[in-house]
């Protein structure tokens, strides 16, 4: 049995201002393995990347169509890789969505 709670490092810019570089991200992956958490759009989500699979991105997800889920950056000026370069990535690439930000090295 896999543990269902997983820990992210933000590393990017690509969804300032609500994250940052430095922040931790406590995610929830599901229960069962093989099995895409439920998802709504407006939601911060884990997914791989769809040409490089041991890339993990965090990005929020607009909507789903046919062929999966856009997933967008809130600061794209930043360079951001998201389906606007990739396009929909397939359900199953979605590996948990954002519970919340537990840590920031922001200064106070």
């Amino acid at each position: 049995m896999r543990w269902p709670l997983l820990r992210v490092a933000v590393l990017e810019r690509s969804m300032e201002p609500a994250l940052r570089p430095g922040d931790w991200l406590l995610t929830w992956r599901g229960l069962r393995p093989g099995r895409p958490p439920r998802i709504r759009p407006g939601q911060l989500v884990i997914a791989r990347h769809p040409d490089q699979r041991d890339m993990l991105l965090v990005k929020r997800a607009e909507r789903l169509l046919p062929g999966g889920w856009w997933l967008a950056a809130d600061n794209p000026g930043a360079g951001a890789v998201d389906s606007g370069s990739f396009g929909p990535v397939p359900s199953d690439l979605v590996e948990a969505r954002v519970l919340l930000r537990y840590w920031s090295r922001r200064p106070c």
